[in-house]
């Protein structure tokens, strides 16, 4: 039996796949196509799936760009429902003749949205909604026969519906964890409007990934980038499970990584039965890094790095492909989507070097959020408590040091790492959050110790709540522990004077400062 599915036009948006992902929750199959694609092209996957309906994702374009995407008009007389977000929500309303126009005030993060009808996709919602906008064009008018679902202050048709043709907008973006019914209204679309069944598990893919490496890999030798969180272990499972003992897993001591991070590594592999590589590139990855500040350089001179590391080791074992844990939001924020912006290049996407000496690069978990590998993980088999590892940048301390990277400052942010890190598990807070850590911000300040006045360094701690890492809230750490933590910093750490705690919540932020 085909699966129902709803499919996702990407025109960019950073939260495109969180469209999915929210769709996915729901049991239901959703996959991501371009927003080019033809009715011919959704009739093609209807060889495979049971299209049941549409939705056009946001997007950073303004619809007067010279270049700014757009969709097969024929796919609104396809007779599938439709629902348009944000800058789909202005494409469906230029396309069924309406008005949008350059707003006088750009409107981003949390509004509040007049529910002015209660129609089908917005049932059950209450007169006032708290919504997230990111938007700076805005539908000004429809004409008859389309009705104005929603309005907010900046915005006077914040969603609208044609009834009859089955086609709906949205201003705001549902998808993102700060619309407070967000999922009410996705859920109204897929489930009520399209009549989508829940055919959907993620845990039951775990023999396509093994497939996949086999296919790609055949009778050859690979290596795996091992870092040690739980995306590239779970990666090393599944490849292990691929190949046996044609894997080999590298493990890259960049010199900036926490505080017993190999010793670490080492007992995590050696415990999932995973043949390890170390090697030791601090020298190499520190000379590389010298008088770079930018953050964007940092990222890729460390990807470059990784890869010639990794290709050093190919070299001795005989391996011609590369595996990586690279999930979705790496590939979101750097850019590899259709369309998309460039958030910041992670070292194992944008940083990677055009020139390499593998025959291929092989993601299997590309597609995945970290929830849902933690999800495959667990299903596999892993340890709890390396499922729920702390996640740490592949760039390690580096993204978490702004400016120039140096022993100084490498040693100093890792023993305030380290210090967080106890305090978070000493009082519970750490099983409560997503992820913690300490950013040394590269400003100064003045203080006062052993009473004489200091200048010092001033340090950040950031904590987040999430559960995809494309959206997150900062934590509402008690008082009591950011004290303990902030005196111990200041007191074990001579040449740091302050430290401040990061309350930005993501959107607008991201989770690390570069």
């Amino acid at each position: 039996m085909k699966a129902d599915a709803v499919l996702v036009l990407n025109f960019g948006g950073q939260y495109c796949h969180l469209i999915g992902r929210r769709i996915r929750d729901m049991g239901v199959y959703s996959e991501v196509v371009p927003n080019d694609i033809t009715p011919e092209g959704i009739k093609g996957l209807s060889n495979n799936l049971n299209v049941k309906g549409i939705i056009l994702s946001g997007g950073p374009s303004s619809i007067y760009d010279k270049d700014a995407p757009q969709m097969d008009a024929r796919i609104l007389d396809m007779g599938l429902p439709v629902l348009g977000i944000c800058y789909g929500h202005q494409l469906l309303a230029k396309y069924l003749k309406g008005k949008v126009i350059r707003a006088p005030k750009q409107e981003y993060g949390i509004a509040h949205s007049r529910i002015r009808k209660t129609d089908a996709v917005l049932s059950g919602l209450g007169r006032v909604e708290q919504v997230w906008m990111s938007h700076g064009d805005r539908v000004l008018s429809v004409p008859k026969g389309i009705d104005v679902l929603a309005s907010t202050e900046n915005c006077p048709i914040a969603a609208f519906s044609h009834s009859a043709r089955r086609i709906f907008g949205v201003q705001w973006h549902p998808e993102v964890v700060h619309t407070r019914n967000g999922n009410k209204v996705l859920s109204n679309f897929v489930l009520d409007i399209c009549g989508a069944r829940k055919t959907w598990n993620a845990t039951g893919t775990a023999s396509k990934y093994v497939d996949e490496i086999k296919s790609r890999v055949g009778d050859r030798r690979a290596i795996l980038a091992m870092s040690g969180g739980v995306d590239s272990s779970t990666a090393a499972l599944i490849a292990s499970k691929a190949l046996g003992k044609r894997l080999t897993a590298v493990f890259v001591d960049t010199g900036m990584m926490r505080k017993d991070e190999a010793k670490s590594i080492k007992a995590m592999a050696s415990r999932l039965g995973i043949n390890l590589v170390v090697v030791d590139a601090a020298r190499e990855f520190m000379a590389a890094l010298r008088g770079v500040s930018d953050p964007e350089q940092k990222r890729k001179i460390i990807g470059r790095e990784f890869i010639r590391s990794f290709e050093k080791v190919a070299k001795k074992v005989g391996a011609d492909y590369l595996i990586q844990g690279t999930i979705y939001p790496d590939r979101i924020e750097s850019g590899k989507s259709s369309k998309s912006s460039v958030i910041k290049t992670h070292h194992n996407v944008g940083g990677i070097p055009e020139q390499i000496k593998f025959k291929g690069i092989i993601d299997p978990l590309r597609d995945l959020y970290k929830d849902e590998v933690r999800r495959l993980a667990t299903k596999l088999g892993m340890p709890r408590q390396m499922v729920h590892r702390q996640p740490f940048p592949g760039p390690g301390l580096a993204v978490r040091i702004l400016g120039e990277v140096t022993k100084e400052k490498l040693d100093m942010l890792r023993a305030a790492e380290s210090i967080v890190s106890q305090e978070m598990e000493r009082s519970g807070e750490a099983s409560k959050a997503w992820q913690y850590f300490a950013v040394l911000t590269g400003s100064r300040s003045t203080g006062v110790k052993g009473d004489a006045r200091a200048y010092g360094h001033v340090i950040a701690i950031r904590s987040v709540d999430s559960t995809e890492a494309m959206t997150a809230n900062f934590s509402r750490i008690p008082y009591d522990v950011l004290e303990n933590i902030s005196t111990r910093i200041t007191g074990e750490i001579p040449s740091v004077v302050r430290v401040v705690y990061d309350i930005t919540n993501k959107p607008p932020s991201t989770i690390e400062w570069e």
